[in-house]
């Protein structure tokens, strides 16, 4: 039998029996069948900053540059953005950010994102019920009449029967709630699986007697489950009082890494390494913490493009993520480095201006302000004493690094062994006593070199060597250079204290001939920023410990063995950060409290010896490679130690060591 012919699309259906198909009429079919398919094609799946450069529109009533939103401008808070995505599993989302780096935009294209494509219930909170209507007069209104894309989604409050006011945003599939946090009825109005707290450091202590208003406005969608999400934003305010700084702490703590125009290190762009001429702000250029070029600001629109987000704690990144970002990354055309110096300039006048300078570590720096200075409270580090027993090295740890600070009658050092995320332990202190300008043999400075060939016992049974001494050559430095000149500088350095931006400078060679050629094998040194490296170990020594014995160490945290008495802490919190007037300026310098910081300066050497060594360049797989390199293997022979472990010779060790940076390097 012939098979009957197939019928023209969109027409059989239409026919009429024993008649010809009326003419056009599948054109108008066609028609008809595109718009049913378009009406039935699923949402676009964006993220929320593609949907912010494909339909979110500025105008000049909110907005300095006014058109069509562009992330490029903030690529900063593109990540941001995204982890608010539905499709993100993401569940809270904290940024703490200075002003002008359009944190506050970012909250509001989640708004737009979640009204045009994926509308439910959202709780937007302000500190204050005036600020959120306020809040709904200048900023949602401009949203939803200036974006095509959500004009007519949400009806216009002087509109009869409309149900929108400035307080509730009705559109299809969902609405939005606007509250103040100084209000408890407000806060415990209605269930939603989206959060935006704004400004969250501003919210009062205590709402009408019934708690924290943060955490009553985020039990509001705790029955959505996994569908929630939640932004927190502010400008931090007071450590230790700070609910940005707090929430912050509980994420994983990503910061934005920009790399140098030059050696393309990346890096955080941080005050300190900001610097320019007195008087003259507009010579300001940041410097780069490895090569030390000076970067002019017009070169940060291409290092903001190429930046990323690192994470101090990984692991935390799929439930809350934390953000933290300065006015300093505000693109070109918003907050300068300039108006930052010539800010700074203003509130270090003749006195110092503090309560302006609060207000420059929160919103320019987005710092808290510590109230109570820099220095930690030793006591708080004495009762924190671990139970391990000093010279013998934990289990994590796998490099040690010394420091010796040398004075007029001995020589002190202090060894710290290191782990991954710079993790650090206390597992010696020495005091070698003796005139430092005698250099006979029984001295200080033989008994220096016989401590340097001596190994530490393993947890797991190796022994292991000092893999660099830095040694003090600010007080006598020629007896400091005599006993370095020779020594290979992989394993012994002179060091000098110097005011750096980055943890050590360039080597600085001392032994030349009159034509200025090096001398083989002389003598030279490693200046240090001391400064930089003080404000990194006080920021260390103030981490708490973690909850949880399987929580995980946060990254710096130091160890103190139970043998370390008062003095040893009373001498490592010897210094704060003091402002000083010097010709009429004034300066931050860090200044003695106690008579003795030979401790502190000592441990500060040693850790610029784990910077040189490289440590804070390791990632994981150059861990588990010297992990590797030196426990895979049995010592030769059978080799004990005199407790009777497997040991291995420090010759071996260091044989290893260098191994395993050769292949690294090639």
């Amino acid at each position: 039998m012939a098979r009957r012919a197939p019928e023209p699309p969109g027409q059989g259906f239409l026919e009429f029996a024993g008649e010809e198909p009326i003419e056009g009429l599948g054109d108008a079919v066609q028609l008809v069948r595109s718009t049913i398919a378009q009406a039935l094609r699923p949402d676009p799946q964006l993220t929320v900053s593609e949907w912010a450069d494909e339909r979110r529109m500025l105008t000049s009533k909110t907005s300095p540059e006014p058109g069509q939103w562009r992330t490029d401008r903030v690529p900063y808070l593109r990540a941001v953005m995204d982890a608010l995505a539905p499709t993100d599993p993401c569940e809270r989302v904290v940024l703490m950010a200075g002003s002008q780096v359009g944190k506050t935009e970012a909250g509001l294209n989640w708004i737009g994102h979640t009204v045009d494509l994926s509308p439910g219930p959202m709780f937007l909170v302000r500190p204050t019920v005036d600020m959120a209507k306020r809040f709904s007069k200048q900023r949602l209104d401009s949203l939803f009449e200036d974006t095509p894309a959500l004009q007519g989604k949400v009806r216009e409050r002087r509109e009869r029967d409309s149900k929108n006011t400035l307080l509730v945003k009705e559109f299809e599939g969902g609405i939005l709630v606007l509250a103040g946090a100084n209000s408890a009825t407000s806060l415990r109005d209605m269930p939603a699986g989206r959060v935006f707290l704004d400004e969250v450091d501003a919210f009062p202590g205590d709402v009408d007697g019934e708690g924290d208003p943060v955490h009553l406005a985020l039990t509001r969608s705790r029955n959505f489950g996994l569908r929630r999400k939640a932004l927190l934003v502010s400008s931090p305010t007071i450590a230790g009082r700070s609910r940005i700084e707090r929430e912050y702490q509980l994420s994983d703590q990503s910061q934005f890494h920009v790399p140098c125009p030059e050696c393309g290190h990346f890096q955080v762009i941080r005050w300190s390494n900001l610097k320019w001429d007195k008087g003259k702000p507009e010579s300001v250029a940041l410097a780069c913490i490895n090569c030390a070029v000076m970067i002019p600001e017009h070169k940060k629109t291409w290092m903001l493009a190429s930046g990323k987000w690192i994470a101090q704690f990984p692991e935390k990144s799929e439930t809350v993520r934390g953000f933290h970002l300065s006015a300093l990354y505000s693109p070109i055309g918003w907050y300068s480095w300039t108006q930052g110096a010539r800010e700074w300039e203003e509130i270090h006048g003749a006195q110092v201006d503090y309560p302006r300078w609060r207000q420059f570590a929160n919103t320019v720096w987005a710092e808290t302000w510590k109230e109570k200075g820099e220095v930690p409270e030793w006591e708080n580090l004495y009762r924190r004493r671990e139970d391990y027993k000093r010279r013998l090295v934990p289990e994590r740890a796998l490099i040690l690094t010394a420091g010796a600070d040398v004075q007029r009658d001995r020589i002190e050092v202090e060894v710290d062994a290191w782990g991954r995320g710079l993790e650090n332990w206390h597992i010696d202190y020495r005091i070698f006593m003796g005139d430092t300008s005698d250099k006979g043999p029984k001295g200080p400075w033989a008994a220096l070199e016989e401590f340097r060939q001596e190994t530490y016992e393993h947890a797991r049974g190796v022994r292991l060597p000092i893999r660099l001494l830095a040694v003090d050559a600010g007080y006598n430095q020629n007896e400091t250079l005599d006993w370095t000149r020779g020594k290979s500088f992989n394993q012994v350095m002179a060091v000098k204290g110097d005011d750096l931006p980055a943890p050590v400078g360039h080597v600085k060679i001392v032994d030349v001939t009159l034509r200025g050629r090096t001398i083989p094998n002389g003598a030279r040194f490693m200046p240090v920023g001391v400064g930089r490296l003080k404000e990194e170990l006080y920021g260390w020594l103030r981490q708490p410990p973690p909850l949880e014995k399987a929580d995980p160490f946060p990254r710096g945290y130091c160890h103190f063995p139970l043998e370390c008495d008062q003095e040893y802490f009373q001498q490592l919190c010897a210094e704060e950060l003091r402002p000083k007037t010097i010709r009429g300026y004034v300066r931050f310098l860090w200044e003695k409290i106690r008579d003795r910081n030979e401790v502190l300066d000592a441990r500060i050497y040693a850790r610029a010896a784990a910077y040189v060594v490289g440590l804070d360049r390791w990632t994981e797989e150059d861990w588990a490679a010297i992990e590797k390199q030196l426990f895979s293997e049995t010592p030769p022979d059978g080799e004990k130690d005199a407790s009777g472990k497997p040991s291995r010779r420090r010759g071996e060790y260091q044989g290893r060591f260098r191994e395993w940076r050769g292949r690294k390097k090639t």
